[in-house]
């Protein structure tokens, strides 16, 4: 008795379909730990007529992790949030938080001072605020508008 195989002369084109690299891809990064992906801290970006405000959040992060650093105009934030896997009382079911090195550069306008950058870090949030140079501060000047007297 003869076996009867289904044939389908696309199967091997299917395994390089773009379709199935984009479902390897996303399976990948859902079953991988995401200790091994890529990440970035969510931030704020305020601006008010004094200064310009970074707000960075950094939970579980030891500030000596972190590296601040202002050159050419450009702002860098690295650092790194370390995975402790201790399993007193357990194992993970799941990890969903990112862990690992991070950086982020921001590119500054020519109107902050540079000069006088201060961070403060509480609750897991990093505030960077940078003031703005004197001249870049809007100003509001008084006109004074003088009649000649008459109408023409």
């Amino acid at each position: 008795m003869a076996t009867l195989t289904r044939y389908n002369p696309f199967r091997d084109l299917e395994e390089f379909t773009g379709l199935r690299m984009f479902e390897d891809t996303v399976n990948r990064l859902l079953t991988e730990p995401s200790s091994t992906r890529p990440w970035a801290p969510p931030v704020d970006i305020m601006e008010s007529e004094n200064e310009l405000v970074i707000k960075a959040d950094l939970p579980e992060i030891d500030l000596k992790d972190v590296d601040i650093r202002l050159e050419n105009n450009q702002l860098s934030l690295k650092g790194e949030r370390k995975f402790e896997s201790k399993k007193e009382n357990g194992g993970y079911h799941r990890i969903e938080r990112s862990y690992g090195t991070f950086v982020r550069y921001f590119t500054l306008p020519n109107t902050v001072d540079t000069e006088k950058v201060n961070a403060s870090y509480r609750d897991g949030v990093l505030t960077i605020v940078i003031p703005k140079k004197e001249a870049a501060k809007p100003r509001q000047v008084k006109v004074e508008v003088h009649s000649n007297g008459g109408s023409k």
